[in-house]
């Protein structure tokens, strides 16, 4: 019988794709279901590789199904025995390593709640986390343990190289036996420690859905070797970059450590990575690398995700690897709604859109009475879900060809003097200056015009009146008078999200804190 998996076109999407489709890639069923056993147990196959460890420091490793298969059921044991129950919180604050994999898996295959944690977390970031979602046992390194909150409740296990070993004393096998509505997996959102966003929980079941992102937004396939260089502590790089492409038994590549574009860059060809799927960061960080010539690629399939990519970065992109960069847009609440269907030949890729909707998704543009937005009008971005549009917080618009183009964040728009201004726009045109790295623009108060674009550039280059006049000026050519940066600031370095995204508000927060301690 022919398979989702088995079709690559546009076409071929629209015409078969549909719930009952996807439930046909699994074991489980509507009513029972295991997230462990569909990406790593059915999969088990001799030493069939499942993951390649990209590591920092050039010490690469690889791990079959196999490994995983018996080190996470022997975790499971490890819980049981430590008294953890269906349903009980087990935090995971670890790098891509052997042990994150035998723990997350483990949790979730023994029917606890599996509870990524960024490692880069501070005292802040993990108390209000904890504090959250009540985890009975955290796992993390000997570096984190001294900062995680000491509760009652709470067992902290470190798990080194010895930990790991102990294991061996549990059988290899566990029985799973789950629910497919039981809960999987907690996940954080990448806010701030002082704003900690709400948990998005998520069944065994959520595995079924997510493919539809796998199938037409990342464009897996059973054949591809996928790397996703994205922390599992968030979204994309759990559900996207882990879960999806071993529910289809596909080797992965997951990055550990200091991330280094030029690292990346290696690791393409050293391990013959077919489908890469980055943040717009990470692309961007391979472009400045100035790398990318000391490698020969294998890449049939490019996407990114967590903000629009820019446009000199998307040329990079295709000059290099020989195929477009393809947009895949969504929220962790939301999911991925909006994909430009990497591997499918009939689907023309436009260059800094946000594609079409996956297959049996309504989204649209609406104005702030909620009509429908014509043709490059520019309105918010709402996904049709359970009887009701749902916002997505962030602006948009729809061309003649039914592409969709991101318009920002709601709160990243900038009204100067009556004309409205998208910081992504303006940010695109900084990058086409030859010496900037990279670039933030956002709004700040000015008497005459109420707000102004100020502009934050990462350069090598040293700051100067004549480079502030380049900057400008080739805003002005690009887009218009009216929208270039009135203030131009050099900083080493740009605020970001946990997940690698520039983080404009914290910007406009130091920009207040500033014209108060100035005032």
């Amino acid at each position: 019988m022919t398979k989702l998996t088995d079709y690559t076109s546009y076409a071929d999407a629209q015409a078969h794709c549909s719930s009952e489709r996807l439930w046909e890639l699994f074991d489980g069923n509507k009513e029972r279901m295991n997230i462990a056993h569909e990406c790593i147990d059915r999969h088990v196959d001799g030493s069939r590789e499942a993951v390649v460890l990209v590591r920092a420091n050039g010490e690469d490793e690889s791990l079959t199904f196999k490994e995983i298969s018996e080190g996470s059921s022997r975790f499971a044991h490890f819980l049981i025995e430590q008294g953890i129950r269906p349903g009980d919180r087990v935090a995971v604050m670890l790098e891509p390593s052997r042990a994150f994999y035998l723990s997350i898996f483990g949790a979730m295959k023994m029917g606890a709640i599996a509870v990524p944690l960024f490692t880069l977390f501070g005292p802040d970031g993990i108390r209000l986390r904890v504090q959250d979602c009540k985890p009975r046992l955290l796992v993390t390194n000997i570096e984190k343990a001294d900062v995680v909150p000491a509760t009652e409740d709470l067992n902290v296990v470190v798990a080194d190289d010895e930990f790991v070993s102990s294991l061996s004393r549990f059988p290899a096998h566990f029985e799973v036996n789950t629910r497919a509505d039981d809960l999987a997996i907690f996940q954080y959102t990448s806010g701030t420690t002082r704003e900690l966003p709400d948990a998005v929980k998520h069944t065994h079941r959520a595995i079924v859905t997510l493919m539809l992102a796998a199938l037409y937004g990342t464009g897996v396939r059973p054949s591809d070797r996928f790397l996703c260089p994205s922390s599992p502590a968030w979204g994309h790089g759990l559900w996207h970059g882990t879960l999806a492409p071993l529910a289809m038994g596909v080797t992965i590549g997951a990055y550990a450590g200091k991330f280094s574009g030029e690292r990346l860059l290696q690791a393409l060809e050293a391990h013959r990575f077919t489908n890469l799927s980055a943040a717009a960061t990470h692309y961007r960080m391979m472009r400045n690398s100035g790398a990318a010539t000391k490698h020969q690629y294998f890449l049939q399939k490019l996407s990114f995700t967590g903000e629009p990519i820019d446009s000199e970065t998307a040329s990079f992109v295709e000059a290099t690897f020989g195929h477009k960069a393809c947009s895949m847009y969504g929220t962790t609440e939301i999911g991925v709604c909006l994909v430009s269907y990497p591997g499918a030949q009939d689907f023309p890729v436009k260059a800094g859109s946000l594609g079409k909707p996956v297959p049996g998704l309504r989204v649209e543009v609406q104005d702030a009475q909620g009509n429908v937005c014509s043709p490059g009008v520019s309105g918010e971005l709402k996904l049709w879900r359970r009887g009701e549009w749902v916002a997505t917080k962030d602006l948009g618009r729809v061309d003649e060809d039914g592409y969709f183009w991101h318009g920002g964040r709601a709160d990243d728009v900038i009204i100067s003097a009556g004309w409205t201004i998208g910081a992504v726009e303006v940010e695109d045109a900084i990058l086409k200056h030859p010496d900037v790295k990279e670039a933030a623009a956002i709004g700040v108060p000015d008497a005459l015009r109420g707000l102004v674009v100020k502009a934050f550039v990462v350069s090598d280059r040293p700051a100067g009146d004549a480079f502030i006049q380049e900057i400008q000026d080739g805003v002005r050519s690009r887009l218009s008078q009216h929208e270039y940066p009135r203030q131009v600031a050099f900083v080493a370095e740009l605020p970001k999200t946990p997940a690698g995204k520039i983080h404009r508000k914290k910007l406009r927060e130091q920009e207040a804190a500033n014209a108060v301690a100035h005032s």
